[in-house]
Parts: structure tokens; sequence; C-alpha cells
């Protein structure tokens, strides 16, 4: 059973949500996906003293030591639960490893007979660890500091599943859901499931905001999109708010470019995360359905800093900044970041003035 989080004081404001609920701020709340992690020296000590990648995630104390350590260095204004999009089919008792220098591997699921070694009933058991990070992190943050739990969207995580791997294309998924739409309808509705399951539980645990990371989004048709993207984002979304009401959704549908308006129609969620290709003119226009967008600064440009960092957070926020935005990356920060650079970059934001 997951432990319940003490009610936020009712005189604490985090800055963070104001977006979320449809107030510009300036200047605008700022947090960074994958800031904890391998580009901070304190992150790597403690991923070394953990063991496996998974130990890491599945120690509440650890797990809480990293997400809380990118905070004390910068002072974002939202911490994300340090955890993996794969927690999900471990859970439900697919074998998952990460190899160093490779990424996850998991034993592939490749037609409707090999779901049945899932076991949802199961995954409450793991659910509760992650959880119990949750609760830690709304103990120990600073009372401002808004809390970010997430998952991954079902179609990402059932490329993972059915490829055994990460993939440029994600063929094995498109191949099974092209041959058996009924048989990958299946495993997608059991993700639908357990991400409720598990969503929720983080939100009793202590989350003020959900993140969808749709990662591979990009690589399908546009019918394909409706199917496996939106319709179960959108179960997802629905059932969240009828459970928790006033949780603000943010969804990542990356590299959907040509979709997002759709999708932020769709699917329900408050707020859209915008990768590093969509067009700022795009952005500004999803900001007239009266919603946050979040993103898109190049995380290759976090490694570069210098001039070219200064003048694209400026471009950003000119662009963007007068109606409901937060500042991110468009995708996640990569190891080889200077951690110099992400404080210019927060420094900057912070300074911003219209």
């Amino acid at each position: 059973m997951t432990v319940s989080a003490p009610a936020t004081p009712p005189h604490v404001h985090r800055r963070f949500l104001d977006p979320l609920l449809g107030k510009a701020i300036s200047p605008p709340p700022i947090w960074l996906m994958r800031q904890a992690g391998r580009y901070l020296p304190e992150y790597k000590a403690t991923r070394a003293a953990a063991g496996s990648f998974l130990d890491l995630c599945y120690n509440p104390k650890l797990a809480a030591e990293v997400t809380l350590q990118p905070i004390r260095r910068y002072g974002f204004d939202a911490a994300i639960l340090f955890s993996d999009i794969l927690v999900v089919p471990d859970a439900l008792g697919q074998s998952v490893s990460f190899l160093e220098g490779e990424g996850p591997r998991l034993d592939p699921i490749r037609d409707a007979g090999a779901l049945k070694r899932l076991k949802p009933e199961a995954a409450a058991k793991t659910y509760a660890i992650v959880c119990e990070t949750v609760a830690r992190l709304r103990q120990d943050l600073p009372k401002e500091t808004a809390l970010i739990g997430f998952c991954g969207a079902p179609w990402t995580v059932a490329t993972y599943m059915v490829g055994g791997e990460g993939s440029s294309d994600q063929a094995h998924a498109r191949s099974f859901a092209y041959r058996d739409p009924k048989g990958f309808g299946q495993l997608i509705d059991i993700l639908v499931e357990t991400s409720i399951e598990y969503l929720s539980g983080q939100v009793v645990a202590g989350a003020d905001v959900l993140q969808i990371f749709d990662s591979w989004a990009s690589t399908l048709p546009e019918d394909e999109f409706e199917s496996w993207v939106l319709e179960p984002t959108q179960r997802i979304v629905a059932t969240l708010k009828k459970k928790h009401p006033g949780v603000p959704v943010i969804g990542f549908p990356r590299g959907a470019c040509g979709l997002s308006e759709t999708f932020l129609k769709v699917t329900g969620v408050d707020a859209i995360s915008c990768d590093t290709a969509m067009p700022l003119r795009v952005m500004r226009s999803l900001q007239h359905h009266g919603k946050a967008v979040q993103g898109n600064f190049d995380p290759l440009l976090l490694v570069a800093g210098g001039a070219a960092l200064d003048r694209r957070v400026d471009e950003i926020l000119r662009t963007l900044s007068d109606k409901p935005f937060i500042f991110n990356l468009g995708h996640g920060i990569v190891p080889q970041t200077p951690p110099e650079h992400v404080a210019q970059l927060v420094e900057r934001v912070r300074a911003w003035k219209p």
C-alpha cells in the first residue's frame, strides 16, 4: 500500500504549477528532462554505490538522493522522480536489464501468445517501491518545489517490450501492430491499465504533476498514431482526471510536430512538451488553445554553451514567455553536458525580463 504524503500547506506557492493552470509568469518556471543524471559528478558517485541501474531505481533512499541533487545545485522549479519508463515492463514480469554503454535489454514479446508471460496483478509490489521514493521526496524537497511523477506512454513502452531493445524505427512493434492489431491492442490495454495504477500511486504518494513520455511517437503514420498514441493517452488522462481532479498532466509526443495540435485537443493533457525540432511558431500556435507548452531547447546547445546558448534562450523567451510556458529541453540532458552550462542556462532564464 502506498503511503500518502502530507497535504501541501495552504500558504505554499509552487510557481511551477501556474502555467499548468493557464497563467503566464515571468520569468517562466524551469526544469530539465534528465536533470538528474550522468553529467553530475555527485550522481556518478551515488550510481556507483547503488550497483546496477535498476538497483538505483528500486532504492528509495538513493533514488530520492539523485532526484534532489540537481535541485540543490540549480534550484529548479520542479524535481522529477528518478526512475525509468521500463520499470513498468519489469513490474509486469518481463525480464529487463541494462547493459552498460548499450542500453536496455528485454525478453521480447513478439505475438499475442507471449502476453501470457505478463502478470499485471503482481505489478503493485514494484510500484510501491517507486512510490516510497515519491513520498520521501515530498518530505525532503523544498516546499516551493513541485514534484513530477511520470511513466512512459503505452506505445513507447510497447516498442521496447516487443523489440527487446531500443531501435531507430521500432520495426518490431510496428510490424506486430500491422500483423495483429487485436493482439497488439491487448498489450496496449495492459499498459494503459497498469500505467493508470502506477501514476495514481505516485499522486497519492505526493506527486504534484504527471508527465507521460511518448519518446517514439514520431515513427507512426497518422492512422496508427490515432490508435496507439492518441486513444491510449486519452484513456489514461481521462481516468487520472477522475481519480485526481486538479493534478495536471503533461504529454510529450516526441517528433509529432504535424499532429501536435490534434494531440493537445484529443488527449486532454494540460500541457504539451515539445522536442527540439518543433518550430517556435508552431509552439506559439499551440499556446492559443489556452494550455501550456514546454520545451524545446536543444540539449546539444547546452553542451556548447557560450553566446549561442544565451541567444537561443532569449529567442525562446521572447516568443513564448508572455503566455503559459515552461522552459525545458527538447529531450534529455546528455552525459557530456558541463554542469556550469546548466548553471548558465538557469541564470539566463531567471534573469529574463520582457
